[in-house]
C-alpha cells in the first residue's frame, strides 16, 4: 500500500560530493566529563521543556548508577543526582522512553542484565522519576538487552517488548498496556515462545498498512526474527520466514529502519558483530509491501567495512534532504573507531572519512542523535564500555558544525492516540526546478540497538526555504496536511488542532461509520470550500480495491457516502482524494 502515498512524487535526490568535517568532539560538557561503563544513550525531553535532554545507562557487572542530564539551552547541560532513576546501582542496559499513562510526560523503563529485575520509572511531571515496581514490568531474573515501546493494538496505550539474551530462559517477553498505569504479560504462540539471544527489538510498519510489526535483532548466527502485526486480538502477530531479512543466520546486534531512498517506505540496516569477530553489516531496501531486498554492491561501504558493529542510527546529518547513518563498533582487538556514512542519494551510501575532527578509538555500545543547542542540525551522542578490560572511558558528544542547508523540525503530541505519538509517520515535500521530492520519518522509541533518538522529527532542505507540504499520518490513521511552511523554524502539532498561522488547503475531516451491512462515511472542508467532489476508495488489507464511488453533496456544504456493504470482519484502507490531495484513514469492520 505503500504506492498509495509514494506514487504522488516524483523521488529524486541528486547525488553529492561529501562534505568536510561536519562534527566536533565536545569535551567540555558533563555529558562526557566521567569514565563509565556505558550502554544505552537515549536522547529525550524527560521535563517537557521543548529541549532534548540526555540518558544515559551504566551497566558494569557489579552495578552503577544512571547518567541524567537536563539541557539549560544553549547546549548547557546540568547532571542529576539525586533522582531514584540515577540512583539504583543496577546493571543496567537499554532503556527506552515514553508516555505509558497519557498525562503529558515521558516515563522509562531501565533494563538489567545478570537477572536482576528491570525498573519501570513514572515521571511526576517535572521530570523527576518515582519507581514504580508494581507496574507488572519489572522481570525479575530476565537477561535483558534493551526494550521498545509501541502501540501495537492501537487503544492509545503503548505497550512494551524486552529482548532477552541470556539466563535459562531466552524467551523475549511482551507486556500489554492495561490503559491504568500498568502492565500485563502476554504470550503470542510463534514470539514469546522462542528461545533466541535477542539484542535489539524496533516497532516499525514495514508493509504500510498503518499497524505496528515487530523487528527483532538475534546473536549467535540465529536468524532474526519479523512479525507482521494482523490485527486479530487471538494471534496478533504472525513471524514471516521466507524473507532476506530473517533468512541469513548472521550475529545480529541492532536493527534502525528508515527511508534511505526516499520512495515513502522504510528500508533496514542491520549491524552485525560476531564478539571480537568482524562481520560485514547489512542494509535491505523496502519494496513498499513490506518485502525486501538485500543491497550487496561493492560499492555501498556500510556493508563492505566489516568490524563488531553494536549501535546504529539513521539522520540527515548534513541537512541535504536524506537519512545518513552512523554505526558504533565494539568489543574488537582493533578497528574500534565509529563510523559515519553520507547517503549520497537514493540510498547509496559512502563512507565520510573526516566527518569527525576526532573519532576515540574506543568500544562503544548504544548510540542516538538529536539537536542539542537547538540549531537546526542533529547531534550525536555515542555510550562507551570497556572493552572487557578493568579501564573506562568518558562517553562521546559530538556537536554538528552545521552548513548552510535548511531545516524543518516538527513535534507531535497525540489525543486520541497515544501521547507520545509512537508509530506516526511524517512525510515532508520540497520542490526544486520543476521536481518534487518527499522525505518519510517514522517516530519510534528505539533507533538502534540501546539507542533512542530524539522523537522530534528532524527534515534538511538543502537549499530549499520552504517545504511545499507537511503530511503527518497519525497512529490513529487520521491525516493532517499542510502546506507551505518556512524553513528553519520548529513547528508543533496537537492531533486536533492546526495552528492558524499556517494554511491547509483542501484540508477534509471525515468520520467513518459502519452500521448493519453498511458503510457511512461524513466529510466537510476545514479551511476552504471543496469545489469538486470528493471519491471515496476501499481497499482491503491485501491491497485488493472493493470501492471506488464519488461522494455526494448535501446542501448543508457536507460530503456523504452511504452505500451496502457486505465486507467480511478486518481490517481496511479508507481512502478521500479530492483534487490532488488524498486522506487516508484505517478501519477496522
Amino acid at each position: 500500500m505503500a504506492r498509495l502515498i509514494a506514487s504522488l512524487f516524483l523521488l529524486s535526490f541528486a547525488a553529492a560530493p561529501l562534505a568536510a568535517q561536519q562534527f566536533k568532539l565536545w569535551t567540555d560538557t558533563p555529558i562526557s566529563g566521567e569514565a563509565s561503563d556505558s550502554r544505552s544513550v537515549n536522547i529525550i525531553d524527560v521535563n517537557g521543556d521543548g529541549l532534548d535532554d540526555v540518558f544515559i545507562s551504566n551497566g558494569p557487572k557489579d552495578g552503577a548508577n544512571n547518567e541524567l542530564y537536563i539541557n539549560q539551552g544553549e547546549g548547557s547541560f546540568a547532571r542529576v543526582l539525586d533522582d531514584p532513576i540515577v540512583n539504583d546501582g543496577a546493571k543496567s542496559d537499554g532503556a527506552t522512553f515514553a508516555d505509558i499513562d497519557n498525562d503529558g510526560d515521558l516515563d522509562a523503563y531501565v533494563v538489567t542484565w545478570y537477572g536482576d529485575p528491570n525498573n519501570f520509572y513514572l515521571n511526576n511531571g517535572d521530570g523527576t522519576f518515582s519507581e514504580a515496581s508494581d507496574a507488572g514490568v519489572n522481570a525479575p531474573g530476565s537477561f535483558a538487552e534493551t526494550a521498545s515501546f509501541g502501540d501495537f493494538n492501537g487503544d492509545g496505550f503503548v505497550d512494551l517488548f524486552v529482548s532477552i539474551s541470556g539466563g535459562r530462559d531466552r524467551s523475549n517477553l511482551f507486556f500489554q498496556n492495561t490503559g491504568k498505569g500498568s502492565f500485563v504479560a502476554i504470550e503470542v504462540a510463534g514470539l514469546t515462545d522462542q528461545s533466541n539471544t535477542s539484542r535489539s527489538v524496533n516497532w516499525v510498519d514495514v508493509d504500510n498498512d498503518f499497524d505496528l510489526d515487530l523487528f527483532v535483532a538475534n546473536e549467535n548466527a540465529e536468524d532474526n526474527g519479523l512479525y507482521l502485526n494482523t490485527s486479530d486480538p487471538a494471534k496478533p502477530f504472525v513471524p514471516r520466514t521466507s524473507d532476506p531479512v530473517t533468512a541469513f543466520g548472521k550475529s545480529s546486534i541492532s536493527g534502525s529502519w528508515g527511508d534511505v531512498d526516499n520512495d515513502g517506505d522504510l528500508d533496514l540496516f542491520v549491524a552485525n558483530s560476531g564478539y571480537f569477530k568482524e562481520l560485514n553489516n547489512q542494509l535491505f531496501l523496502n519494496d513498499g509491501k513490506g518485502r525486501f531486498t538485500e543491497v550487496v554492491s561493492a560499492d555501498c561501504h556500510p556493508v563492505k567495512d566489516g568490524g563488531c558493529s553494536y549501535g546504529s542510527a539513521f539522520g540527515d546529518v548534513d541537512n541535504d534532504g536524506d537519512l545518513d547513518l552512523l554505526v558504533t563498533n565494539g568489543f574488537s582487538k582493533d578497528k574500534l573507531e565509529d563510523r559515519l556514512y553520507e547517503n549520497l542519494g537514493g540510498g547509496k551510501f559512502e563512507r565520510w572519512e573526516d566527518a569527525f575532527d576526532v573519532m576515540p578509538a574506543y568500544c562503544s555500545f548504544g548510540t542516538a542523535m538529536g539537536d542539542l543547542n537547538q540549531d537546526g542540525f542533529l547531534d550525536i551522542v555515542i555510550a562507551h564500555c570497556n572493552n572487557n578490560t578493568e579501564l573506562e572511558r568518558a562517553n562521546s558528544v559530538f556537536l554538528n558544525e552545521g552548513n548552510n542547508n535548511h531545516w524543518i523540525t516538527v513535534g507531535l503530541e497525540g489525543e486520541t492516540t497515544n501521547r507520545s505519538v509512537l508509530g506516526a509517520r511524517v512525510q515532508l515535500t520540497t520542490r526544486s526546478r520543476g521536481k518534487t521530492s518527499t522525505q518519510t520519518r517514522m517516530i519510534d522509541s528505539q533507533s538502534g540497538y540501546c539507542g533512542q533518538s530524539s522523537l522530534r522529527v528532524h527534515f534538511g532542505l538543502g537549499k530549499e526555504k520552504e517545504a511545499t507540504e507537511l503530511r503527518i499520518l497519525w497512529p490513529n490513521g487520521k491525516v493532517t496536511i499542510l502546506e507551505n511552511l518556512e524553513a528553519d523554524r520548529h513547528y508543533q502539532f496537537l492531533e486536533s488542532e492546526i495552528p492558524e498561522d499556517l494554511s491547509a488547503s483542501h484540508y477534509l475531516e471525515f468520520f467513518p461509520e459502519r452500521k448493519v451491512d453498511e458503510l457511512l462515511v461524513k466529510a466537510y472542508s476545514g479551511k476552504e470550500k471543496v469545489k469538486e467532489a470528493p471519491r471515496l476508495l476501499l481497499q482491503n488489507e491485501n491491497g485488493l480495491l472493493l470501492i471506488d464511488d464519488p461522494l455526494e453533496s448535501l446542501e448543508t456544504g457536507e460530503w456523504i457516502y452511504r452505500n451496502k456493504t457486505d465486507l467480511d470482519p478486518g481490517c481496511y484502507l479508507l481512502r478521500i482524494e479530492c483534487g490532488k490531495k488524498t486522506y487516508l484513514q484505517r478501519m477496522y469492520f
